[in-house]
């Protein structure tokens, strides 16, 4: 076959390849990456709306709850999740080959890992593109029997989102549910750096 011919097939297929990629609906997880990408830069106030059971020694009790979509690229979202004046922890989302992962990076005021730090869980679903939810993998689980932290083993994590209104973070397992919301619909100034911020 003729070089020309071998070149205008190859250009043909790349744009019918092209045209077929373009046509195919938005993935779920994608799109939920998408949708929290838009907040990126941005920080928001949030208010606990379930805690169940509540606790005498609740962390959350009385701080003021800020999020910031602090970092993102096409892999990756780093959201750091700041209770009061503690700044301990992050909430990093990545996409994967088969959906997406979400971890919990817990870091000291000096930037060391905390020992219960990067538990989380991979989707075992496409859920949607305003839900995703993350049990919690095998590395999470082995953590938390080791911290004696049984009743988390069967943690899930789940995230909501409506672009310009509502994100949420929730915790739920048997006999225990944790909720926050965010008001997309009003900004709030970005906190400073999480610790151990790169």
């Amino acid at each position: 076959m003729p070089i020309a011919s071998r070149v205008f097939l190859y250009v043909l297929s790349l744009a019918c390849s092209t045209a077929l990629q373009a046509n195919r609906p938005p993935v779920p997880t994608d799109a939920f990456m998408d949708a929290v990408r838009q907040s990126c830069g941005k920080a928001y106030e949030g208010r606990i709306v379930a805690n169940e059971p509540a606790s005498t020694n609740d962390p959350f009790a009385g701080k003021r709850l800020v999020m910031h979509v602090r970092e993102c690229n096409e892999r990756e979202i780093r959201i750091p999740f700041h209770v009061g004046d503690d700044r301990s922890r992050t909430w990093v989302l990545t996409r994967t080959n088969d959906g997406l992962r979400l971890k919990h990076d817990h870091r000291h005021e000096d930037g060391s890992e905390d020992k219960l730090t990067m538990y989380g869980g991979d989707t075992a679903s496409l859920g949607s593109a305003q839900r995703q939810e993350f049990p919690a993998d095998a590395h999470s689980k082995a953590l938390f029997e080791r911290e004696g932290l049984k009743a988390s083993i069967a943690n899930t994590w789940a995230m909501e989102v409506a672009p310009g209104e509502l994100f949420a973070y929730e915790l739920l397992r048997p006999g225990r549910k944790f909720r926050v919301e965010f008001d997309l619909g009003k900004p709030v100034a970005p906190p400073p750096a999480p610790w151990g911020a790169r």
